[in-house]
């Protein structure tokens, strides 16, 4: 990654400021696999540890948490945090030298609830983003903005990862930035046709319709080179795009340190909002007819990102959303909302007065508390189901998906 593309250092303070905060609110300490640390040892078949002064560990409760880590016997450099309570556990690299990490339990229950509440900003911030997408997708030539422009523009209306060198050299897997001429093929009706291997060997067929958004892709693929998505350098060279800049780009245009990732997040949530609401409440009304029926929900949704539906229902779709269906709150969406922005209104609306209702159930007495689930309860099995249900797929506009996309 080139140093423009390079998250500033005012961005990483902020980061780690928020990351100490997160910790701190969860009784963790946030720590550092560059604070000595516990080294594992091969000894006969297993392993042996040593604290950073070099003695053996021996106390039970410390084994037992190194135990319950199931740190893989391949992993190497192995480092494992002295304090029980630390955010990080554990670290290691793999058989590909990628480092990997093992977290405190209740750093990832406060990690994944943060990461939807960082949706809430996001809706709220597409707008800006729109206005700066206008604005640089109308520039001459294929200078580097313009470029950046239309891989987000093209990663609003498919939800495809932004792409990673590395997998691409490695794993010959593909996201938007590392996405090469073959590629690209068009199709009657004026529409780009999208198809590639992706994370996971998850194969991807995507049609994109948006008349314009084609033009500018078709230039692209025109330009020297095998990389579709490049631009012109101030020295006139062609430069591949790569995901950092996707990311600098966000940044600068909405505001905030927003990621390539917080699309998906933002989408898949939206996607589930909008199924859901044109679904109506299975009667007669059981657990396991609600939970087939969110199932069904989640698969359409782990479809259009390319995920399992397990990954999906746990880090790209807000729980909230699914209490709302059972609760009545999304019936007759459908039937007032119209359009991709107003559903991004709708979702951003509903999001808030979901957090708003959660806030104050949280500032309830704990006999309210148990008021306040109840009757959240009695009304999902209550509910009224809308008065008509509309058939549809999750996908944008400008994008329409065959098989995992």
């Amino acid at each position: 990654m080139s140093n423009a593309s390079r998250p500033t250092a005012a961005t990483e303070a902020a980061r780690a400021l928020q990351a100490r905060q997160a910790a701190s609110s969860a009784g963790l300490v946030y720590v550092s696999d560059d604070q000595p640390g516990i080294a594992r040892r091969r000894a006969g078949k297993g392993f042996g540890y040593r604290l950073p002064d070099g003695s053996a560990v021996r106390d039970a409760p410390t084994l037992q948490r190194i135990r319950q880590l199931a740190i893989p016997p391949a992993y190497t450099e192995v480092w494992i945090c002295t304090k029980a309570n630390g955010h990080v556990q554990a670290t290691g690299r793999d058989a590909r030298r990628r480092k990997q990490y093992r977290y405190h339990a209740d750093w990832a229950q406060v990690r994944g609830d943060g990461k939807f509440e960082r949706i809430m900003a996001f809706g709220q911030a597409l707008p800006r983003l729109r206005r700066r997408l206008r604005r640089d997708l109308a520039l001459p030539g294929y200078p580097r903005d313009k470029v950046l422009a239309m891989v987000v523009a093209l990663m609003a209306e498919t939800l495809v990862r932004v792409g990673n060198a590395e997998y691409a050299r490695s794993n010959r897997s593909y996201g938007l930035t590392t996405l090469r001429n073959r590629h690209l093929a068009f199709v009657k009706g004026g529409r780009a046709r999208l198809k590639f291997r992706g994370k996971g060997g998850q194969e991807h067929d995507i049609e994109v319709d948006d008349v314009r958004l084609v033009k500018l892709i078709r230039g692209c693929q025109q330009l020297p080179g095998q990389a579709l998505f490049q631009y012109r350098d101030d020295d006139g060279q062609l430069q591949p795009v790569d995901s950092g800049e996707v990311n600098d780009y966000l940044r600068e245009a909405m505001g905030e340190s927003f990621t390539a990732k917080d699309f998906r997040t933002w989408g898949g949530t939206r996607a589930a909002l909008q199924r859901l609401a044109q679904l109506p409440l299975p009667e007669p009304s059981s657990e396991r007819a609600l939970k087939l029926a969110q199932n069904a929900v989640i698969r359409e949704v782990a479809d259009a990102l390319g995920n399992t539906p397990a990954v999906c229902r746990k880090a790209y779709i807000d729980p909230c959303v699914f209490a709302g269906w059972r609760g009545g709150e999304l019936h007759g969406l459908c039937e007032r909302v119209r359009g991709e922005r107003q559903w991004d209104l709708a979702t951003l609306k509903y999001l808030a007065r979901a957090r708003a209702a959660t806030r104050k159930a949280t500032k309830a007495t704990p006999a309210n508390r148990k008021t306040v689930s109840k009757a959240a309860e009695t009304k999902s099995t209550k509910s009224t189901p809308p008065r008509r249900a509309v058939s549809g797929v999750v996908a944008g506009n400008a994008a329409r998906s065959r098989g995992r996309a």
